[in-house]
């Protein structure tokens, strides 16, 4: 009784470590806007988040961004290694990093335009010996408009560094920066409040003295980056867009 247990047990677990493998992971590596938050920061979310819903049982996502990280900050911290040494050929990393890279201001974390241009080669060298798909995100856009409600670009230095490095290795190249931009611009100088966080003061425990974020999301508008996101690769035919789980209609 108990050794026809154990081989059921040890068919069971078997079954599942090869289910398990063969599921396609898509990692996403940068920063905050992309990240997964804790719930005492709610109703802050990283737009990560609602885009790990978006997909078939196929695929997992494995969201490693990181509150704060630049490229370099990334590296130094091992957490690319925590990325490759569970990356199999098939694999997908989508690579979306210049907020704080940008920011000189913060030494800790400042990195100079090329450094970032190596380090995002970096990215992509490594997933591609791992036999992954790298996929190199422009840094989505802050909230910023201009006298006449026109939407401002934010990352005017960064965001052309991603898409030499994008067109220099081939790289299929997602333009975060723009579309989000053309989000913001859609919903208006005032309604694009309602896509970040923007709160008044006891509006929300969490935020007692209020807080007025025009970088991070809150649900609404971390579910528009993430459906931009997958639109994009719906745009670029990347086989992975095959999983992405198609809308039910109803009749």
């Amino acid at each position: 009784m108990i050794r026809h247990f154990l081989l059921f047990s040890f068919i069971f677990v078997a079954a599942f470590f090869q289910v398990s493998q063969n599921k396609t992971t898509v990692f996403i590596i940068g920063d905050s806007t992309a990240a997964n938050k804790l719930t005492t920061a709610y109703p802050e979310t990283g737009w990560g988040m609602p885009f790990s819903y978006f997909f078939d049982q196929t695929v997992e996502v494995n969201n490693l961004a990181k509150n704060g990280r630049s490229t370099r900050t990334f590296l130094s911290e091992g957490l690319l290694n925590t990325a490759l040494s569970t990356m199999k050929k098939g694999d997908y990393v989508l690579i979306q990093f210049g907020h704080n890279d940008e920011s000189k201001e913060k030494t800790d974390r400042y990195t100079s335009p090329d450094q970032y241009k190596e380090n995002l080669t970096k990215f992509v060298n490594e997933a591609r010996a791992k036999q992954a798909t790298p996929i190199l995100i422009t840094p989505v856009s802050r909230r910023k408009f201009d006298k006449d409600g026109n939407a401002l670009e934010t990352h005017k230095e960064y965001t052309p560094l991603v898409k030499e490095i994008a067109a220099k290795l081939n790289v299929p190249l997602i333009d975060l920066d723009e579309k989000s931009q053309k989000l913001y611009q859609q919903f208006g100088e005032e309604n694009s409040k309602l896509l970040f966080l923007q709160l008044q003061a006891n509006e929300h425990p969490n935020y007692p003295e209020g807080k007025i974020d025009n970088t991070h999301f809150n649900e609404l508008g971390a579910r528009k980056i993430a459906q931009i996101v997958l639109q994009e690769i719906k745009s670029l035919n990347l086989p992975l867009a095959q999983h992405i789980i198609k809308p039910i209609v109803k009749k």
